[in-house]
């Protein structure tokens, strides 16, 4: 069980994040990026609290550019809410650690509606 953020590069994107049996939150971030660096705490807290419903993914966009230039991201972070493939929201911006908790509740209970819906 994955419970800390887990660095993927734009080769290992499509397999870590596209292809995932749990849904990502996918952080596009830099290291020179001040408000990046602020939400990174509450990422980590995020991967440990939901390990196992959630796996959350960073992306050094100065070192692995391709996967951000293909999702239009034009400032950092920007995170992107992916299940099954597909990308359910994007969040731009730093947001402190309650709002970003709301966004991923939000996202996770839209996932599984909707696996309860394609299921039945």
């Amino acid at each position: 069980m994955i419970d800390s953020p887990i660095h993927v590069t734009d080769a290992a994107f499509e397999k870590t994040v596209l292809q995932s049996a749990l849904p990502v939150v996918v952080d596009f971030w830099a290291p020179w990026c001040g408000p990046c660096r602020l939400i990174a705490p509450a990422l980590e807290k995020i991967a440990k609290d939901y390990a196992g419903k959630l796996i959350v993914a960073k992306v050094n966009t100065d070192e692995n550019p391709e996967w951000a230039t293909r999702f239009g991201v034009q400032g950092i972070p920007t995170l992107l809410f992916v299940a099954n493939g597909k990308v359910i929201h994007r969040q731009v911006g730093a947001l402190p650690e309650g709002m970003l908790r709301d966004v991923v509740e939000q996202f996770l209970d839209v996932v599984q509606t909707a696996s309860a819906q394609s299921k039945s």
